[in-house]
């Protein structure tokens, strides 16, 4: 039998707003997830990425507050939400705003990266919800610019990658400003020991939901793998990306991930020198810079995007048709994330592995503690002489500079005083720069037309004259 929106109990304003989306059917974890969130039970869910998470929280959570009809708090929110990342908190906010645009609520945003004077002045009057990511959270906080005891409700979002960038003082910080009495929605992808603890913490007797089991990847993801050195990569992913060598899938928009920030501009930076353009995105770019690249990874402007795991949770973007692990990550479960990021919303999706010999243990670890599995295809016909630089994919050399030979400055004087005789000056020799004390000749030859005038002291500066002194000159 199937479930649609209306009959989970959300408020006709929620309603309108998903027919204008054209959302008429929950998926698993919202139908699941919406109810007791309506009657204001605390909630831990597991969920992979890719299925409805925020709405299974925001639209509950709206239909509660426009219900409650506080007013909004002055320095303060009603509803805090934290993600990991200032991509995930982006399009959170937006969501609120789209599923709350007949509710009249307030929504704003604050993220690392951008001005904090800006987001003291937006919050003065206070909001209703709030999407932040810690960092930023706590600095207004420090500043005395925003307190958090007006919060009805908590969500954390994608918990366990809280815990893998480092967030976990400062969600204990959080957690101790927030009222006793608030209702608290916890949502992540895996359910590693850490996360457990962190529900006892901040849960009260929650309605626990799960649509997939941890750390399993989506079902509708083709995974493959390549077994390459770890300085043939970069040849192989352009003869990949410049569909020299095919592999499964047409090519709409490409995420690939690296471990490193430089590892990711060093990859765009080569791919350049290809004539294959990319962006870059992660934790060494201004928020600009950010949005910009996932603005025209997003109308496919720039369809090819390389990211960190810092992003891995915040790219919600249809269409992204692969997902390629340049390198593979060292925690099983971040390699579940990033495919995640393919496979959205119904459709299907390719994921590709590069996997070097130092990286076997990391591969070994993924298929251990995830359900991936891999088929693994063989590399080009053309790659090994690509690699060694007969194909394209090496940078031409550099040619040697040819040494040009200054252009005659009295050529054509010079032509005129070979008429007259046989003149030397087709090229002028350098001039000596003490001509007269090493007894040299001020004029470099002559002609049947006129004597070339010994240089010294006294002739130096006289006005000269006939064939033989042009031939000299040019």
């Amino acid at each position: 039998m199937t479930i649609t929106f209306d009959q989970l109990g959300l408020s006709q304003p929620v309603l309108q707003a998903l027919d204008l989306k054209g959302y008429s059917e929950p998926t698993p974890i919202q139908a699941q997830a919406i109810p007791p969130v309506l009657e204001g039970r605390d909630l831990m869910g597991i969920a992979q990425t890719g299925t409805g998470k925020t709405a299974a929280f925001m639209l509950p959570s709206i239909d509660r507050l426009r219900a409650a009809d506080n007013q909004t708090p002055f320095k303060s929110c009603r509803m805090l939400v934290l993600a990991p990342t200032r991509e995930l908190a982006g399009q959170i906010a937006q969501s609120a705003k789209d599923y709350g645009a007949l509710a009249g609520l307030k929504v704003h945003s604050i993220v690392g990266g951008t001005s904090v004077n800006k987001d003291r002045n937006k919050l003065h009057r206070g909001t209703d919800i709030l999407v932040a990511t810690p960092g930023r959270l706590l600095d207004l906080i420090d500043q005395k610019a925003f307190r958090l005891d007006a919060v009805e409700v908590l969500v954390l979002d994608e918990a366990d990658q809280m815990l893998d960038l480092g967030f976990i003082h400062a969600l204990r910080k959080i957690s101790e400003l927030v009222p006793d009495d608030r209702q608290t929605l916890f949502f992540s992808a895996t359910m590693p020991k850490q996360i457990q603890e962190l529900v006892g913490k901040y849960c009260h007797d929650p309605v626990k939901v799960s649509v997939t089991p941890a750390a399993t990847t989506a079902e509708r993801i083709d995974q493959y793998l390549f077994m390459v050195q770890q300085d043939e990569k970069q040849a192989l992913l352009e003869l990949i990306l410049s569909e020299r060598h095919k592999v499964p899938g047409k090519f709409e928009r490409v995420l690939i991930f690296t471990r490193t920030k430089h590892g990711a501009d060093r990859v765009v930076k080569k791919l350049a020198q290809r004539g294959i353009p990319a962006n870059a995105i992660h934790g060494n770019k201004s928020q600009p810079q950010r949005q910009r690249a996932l603005d025209e990874f997003k109308r496919a402007k720039t369809p090819i995007l390389i990211a960190t795991d810092v992003a891995a949770r915040g790219i919600d973007i249809p269409g992204v048709s692969h997902v390629i692990n340049y390198e593979l990550p060292n925690v099983p479960e971040q390699y579940v994330h990033r495919i995640g990021r393919t496979a959205r919303a119904g459709a299907d999706g390719v994921a590709i592995a590069f996997c070097a010999e130092d990286e076997r243990a990391y591969l070994k670890d993924i298929t251990r503690n995830t359900d991936a599995e891999f088929e693994r295809l063989p590399l080009p016909d053309n790659f090994r002489a690509v690699v060694e630089g007969v194909g394209p994919t090496k940078p031409p050399a550099k040619q040697p500079r040819q040494r040009v030979s200054p252009k005659p400055k009295g050529g054509a004087r010079g032509a005129s005083g070979a008429a007259g005789g046989q003149g030397e000056g087709q090229q002028r020799k350098p001039k000596a720069k003490h001509p007269a004390r090493k007894g040299r000749p001020q004029g470099a030859g002559a002609g049947a037309g006129g004597q070339g005038r010994p240089g010294g002291n006294r002739n130096r500066n006289r006005n000269r004259s006939g064939g033989g002194q042009n031939a000299s000159r040019g």
